[in-house]
């Protein structure tokens, strides 16, 4: 009978929030960061790991409306919601259209509520529909640092997040967390934007499991995974450039890889004139090739005679995850060391 009332009372509630508003994703409060497609501003459409919505709203209710792109036939994508800075709800989408409702815990406001998507570009795209509740507030002012973080799987976060699924069960983007990954703890903890510009697989010169394209090919786009829609860079300038390349790549031609680093580095130059560029080691490389890459960037970066390029090598392997890529803890550890790092390096 208990059961059945508290039933009744969730129908009871939620029927209220028809008395609230719908507010669509072209509305001016919502504020968006990461390579977003606007062609359709009432369903922007991303792909990329890491891309989020951030709103304020007054209420004790509010719902989150996604569209997924279902590219398997199913939905496969993961999205991180956080509200006030509360432990994140990673919550995976079940529908080519979701409502996600959430009120628990919830006072009249107001609210601060981000949304992320967990899931990288080739899990297929997302469209953030629009949010309902009581009244969408303006947000305070965004912060004015800006990180954009270059990378592989273990830049997208893949294979960290064990809560869902342990290594070994489900798929592999079971274990995607975009959220928490390295380069989002990093910014957070500097207070800075970030956008993770990240594929699976891929490398400068020679990318894995099938990929064809490499980095050069596809960093100018919306959708990397696809090498698609032009991506206009006047939309994020970044302060600070972490580029995380190599350990796809494996061993190479050391002349061949490091003329095709140079050349990516200068590249991105032109794209970020003022930026600070950090050539990172890979967290995951086996004790062979670890110093071979480090080998590699060490010259790179001598080679750019660029004074705002610079390196770093972590202090140790974080390879706890799935396929032996960094847990949720050992993203964690790296963004305590590349936070060390980049406050010294910016004297933020």
């Amino acid at each position: 009978m208990y059961k059945i009332l508290v039933l009744l009372l969730s129908c009871l509630l939620w029927q209220t929030s028809h008395a609230d508003t719908f507010y669509p994703a072209d509305n001016g409060y919502f504020e968006y960061v990461g390579r977003i497609d606007f062609s359709r501003p009432a369903t922007p459409r991303f792909w990329a790991p890491g891309v989020y919505v951030t709103a304020r709203f007054k209420g004790p209710r509010c719902e989150i409306v996604l569209n997924d792109e279902m590219l398997y036939g199913t939905s496969h994508n993961y999205v991180s919601i956080i509200i006030d800075n509360k432990p994140p709800l990673r919550q995976q989408l079940l529908g080519k259209s979701d409502t996600i409702r959430l009120h628990q815990g919830l006072n009249d406001g107001p609210h601060t509520i981000v949304i992320c998507k967990n899931t990288e570009a080739g899990i297929g795209y997302l469209e953030f529909a629009g949010l309902r509740c009581q009244e969408l507030l303006p947000l305070p002012v965004s912060p004015v640092r800006k990180i954009e973080f270059i990378g592989n799987s273990i830049t997208c976060g893949s294979g960290s997040d064990q809560s869902a699924k342990p290594c070994g069960q489900g798929e592999w983007y079971d274990q995607h967390n975009a959220w928490q990954s390295y380069g989002a703890l990093t910014a957070r903890k500097l207070n800075a934007q970030w956008q993770l510009s990240s594929v699976s697989g891929i490398g400068l010169i020679h990318s894995c499991c099938g990929m064809s394209l490499t980095m050069p090919q596809v960093f100018d786009k919306v959708n990397m995974h696809r090498d698609s829609i032009p991506w206009d860079f006047a939309n994020y300038q970044p302060d600070v450039v972490a580029v995380t390349l190599g350990e796809n790549d494996g061993p190479q031609d050391s002349t061949r890889f490091c003329q095709a680093y140079v050349g990516f580095l200068k590249k991105l130059r032109t794209y970020y004139p003022a930026a600070s560029i950090i050539c990172i080691d890979s967290p995951m490389a086996d004790p062979a090739f670890s110093p071979v890459l480090q080998r590699y960037i060490t010259a790179v970066v001598a080679a750019t005679q660029d004074k705002k390029v610079s390196k770093y090598f972590y202090n140790r392997k974080y390879q706890n995850g799935c396929g032996g890529h960094p847990d949720l803890a050992g993203h964690q550890l790296m963004a305590n060391e590349l936070t060390t790092y980049i406050k010294k390096l910016k004297r933020w």
